[in-house]
């Protein structure tokens, strides 16, 4: 019985440090999303940070900031869903497939 329960919990161990790597790599990828025709980009990390944010010059109008507020909350959600995709698919392939409740990367 005790070979079983420290079978159990030095895997355990070894997926804690797994994810701790894993969120480290994570935060070192990138995916970018645009808008706009690509008047307005966003790159984000794994770790869903935003790390950069460009508006082409054309976009910039004063007469109508809120196209230019539309296109990057647009393109910032869609850094972030790229971001959250990244991750998730990392953490299947970390735990197989399997569904651990409580289990994440943030």
């Amino acid at each position: 019985m005790m070979k079983g329960l420290n079978g159990i919990l030095k895997q355990a161990q070894k997926m804690k440090v797994r994810m701790e790597e894993l969120k480290r790599e994570l935060s070192e990828r990138k995916v970018e999303a645009s808008t706009g025709g690509g008047m307005v980009s966003v790159v984000a990390n794994g770790a869903q940070e935003i790390l950069e944010i460009k508006i082409e010059r054309e976009v910039v109008n004063p007469d109508d900031v809120e196209m230019l507020e539309d296109l990057i909350v647009a393109a910032v959600n869609q850094a972030l869903k790229k971001s959250g995709d990244l991750a998730a698919e990392e953490m299947t392939k970390l735990t197989g497939g399997l569904k651990i409740p409580g289990l994440n990367l943030t």
